[in-house]
């Protein structure tokens, strides 16, 4: 096993363990190398990370090794924990949101006519976010915005594109109607947020 691999291995394992740390046991076992060459990667591993001014380090703690944030980080670490958290979003907003994703693009008119009630408070919210955008203008008089959802939005979600979304049944469009319509399209987008 190469040297560079088999730091990729330790760096990973340490990452998905956290608190819990690894045990030399259980390196030997994954690895499959003796205490002397695991301990002198590690070593390797730990000088590279104080060298290079970063902000992990490896510690050694009862018997196993443990990746951890530098002490100078800590006034930063606890800053960002004491940041308020940004809200989530409303239903009304994930509702006019999962429209949007599977109807763009689509004016405010037409996904309200599809939700029943005003969107102009969940439209406000989502594009404040930069979930959507304003991607044109209809056709027509008045010709009405049109929106459509943004990177920030595949990005957000985990998506690579809209075509990851899950389909909408066959013939659904025609039986729902009004309130319905916009369940369905609030339930299939919320299985797809549950999913990732």
């Amino acid at each position: 096993m190469q040297l560079n691999e088999m730091k990729a291995i330790i760096e990973g394992l340490l990452y998905i363990t956290g608190d819990e740390g690894l045990s030399m046991e259980q390196l030997k076992a994954v690895l499959g190398q003796e205490e002397t060459v695991i301990k002198n990667v590690i070593n390797d591993m730990k000088n590279e990370l104080d060298q290079e001014d970063r902000g992990l380090i490896i510690k050694e703690i009862s018997g196993g090794y443990q990746l951890m944030t530098k002490p100078f980080l800590s006034k930063y670490i606890e800053s960002f924990v004491e940041a308020p958290k940004p809200a989530t979003l409303s239903q009304a907003a994930l509702e006019t949101l999962a429209i949007i994703a599977y109807k763009q693009p689509i004016s405010r008119a037409e996904i309200e006519e599809i939700r029943g009630v005003k969107s102009e408070k969940a439209l406000n919210t989502l594009t404040t976010r930069n979930l959507v955008k304003e991607i044109g203008r209809a056709d027509g008089t008045g010709r009405a915005i049109l929106y459509g959802v943004t990177e920030d939005f595949l990005s957000h979600f985990g998506l690579q594109s809209l075509n990851e979304l899950p389909p909408i049944e066959e013939g659904k469009w025609e039986e729902t109607q009004g309130d319905q319509e916009s369940d369905l399209f609030y339930e299939n987008f919320k299985q797809t947020i549950d999913d990732l």
